[in-house]
């Protein structure tokens, strides 16, 4: 089989391999915030919006997984395409902008909430900043696993942040988590780790300098659970700039590949093969790589579900 098509196939089972919650029950007044909330150091009191912005693919996804599809009003910066079982409801939400959008283009749809998958998302250059936009009435609130608090402290995400967040955006919108935790829970608890302790690069970008997951975001997450141990882990970020001689010297047994329009699969697998040098990696010659799409890379309703794919990954490698 061609590796393109190994590898599209690959990323195709990972975009549909999430647990799907897009019918979810829609509201329980109990869950409702009894106080503000801190978000990435602002104090925000946001109440059951009807009428939201959504920038990046996590946020979207995060929404379409707890059924509320119908508040989204736009969305800009997708990551890639929706997975299956969020695809009709997504279908007719407008994308306002490939990537940053603009605050006009925010504002013309008289949102109540922008929910933003990047801090950098609020700026005068992009939708606007926070205190302006709350100064308008229209409340933001950011993915807390993307505030940039948690690469400042060198604090590390884990699985409870991700499902911490799931049940604080449920509470935000008075909609009931209980059936998508569970079912993250349930995949979750569904997988084991690898046996042994072999080596990975969680390669996401770059050619002259790769670009890698860290030791503080979602990557580590992933790759702890499946009992990988990332080169590149040092990294107090979750995703830095690493260098191909510390590559060379760990020699790692497995390389994850972040497949995007921008960067594919394919392009890494070249650029790793046509350096003499990292042609000679042991992941390189016997091609032990992963492939994870990158909207499933960041923190999110995804991430489980990842780490079940990419453990089955591991086992068609013959690593399991």
């Amino acid at each position: 089989m061609p590796r393109s098509f190994t590898i599209l196939a690959a990323a195709a089972v990972l975009l549909t391999g999430c647990a799907s919650a897009a019918s979810a029950p829609a509201a329980t007044p109990d869950s409702t915030p009894d106080a503000p909330i801190t978000n990435c150091g602002v104090e925000v009191n946001i109440e059951n919006p009807q009428r939201v912005v959504t920038i990046k693919s996590s946020t979207t996804e995060m929404l379409l997984a707890l059924g509320l599809g119908d508040r989204i009003v736009g969305t800009a910066f997708p990551d890639g395409p929706v997975p299956e079982q969020w695809a009709e409801a997504a279908a007719d939400i407008p994308i306002i902008a490939d990537r940053m959008p603009s605050e006009e283009a925010v504002l013309s749809l008289e949102p109540d909430l922008v929910y933003a998958g990047w801090e950098s998302n609020f700026s005068a250059d992009g939708a606007g900043e926070r205190s302006e936009l709350h100064a308008l009435g229209v409340d933001t609130y950011v993915s807390p696993s993307a505030c940039s608090s948690l690469s400042a402290e060198h604090s590390k995400l884990t699985v409870d942040d991700i499902l911490a967040e799931i049940g604080e955006v449920a509470s935000i919108f008075n909609a009931d988590a209980s059936a998508l935790l569970a079912e993250q829970q349930a995949t979750l608890d569904s997988v084991s780790p690898l046996p042994g302790e072999r080596t990975v690069l969680w390669f996401s970008s770059g050619s002259d300098t790769p670009f890698v997951g860290g030791g503080t975001g979602a990557p580590q997450v992933i790759l702890d659970r499946l009992g990988l141990v990332n080169i590149a882990e040092e990294l107090g970020q979750a995703w830095a700039p690493f260098n191909w001689e510390a590559v060379i010297d760990a020699n790692p047994d497995v390389i994850v590949l972040v497949d995007s329009a921008w960067n594919s699969a394919d392009k890494k697998i070249g650029v790793l093969e046509t350096n003499p040098s990292t042609a000679k990696l042991d992941a390189v010659v016997n091609q032990r790589y992963l492939v994870i799409p990158f909207a499933a890379s960041e923190a999110g309703v995804r991430t489980i579900p990842a780490i079940s794919e990419l453990r089955g990954q591991l086992e068609g490698l013959g690593l399991g």
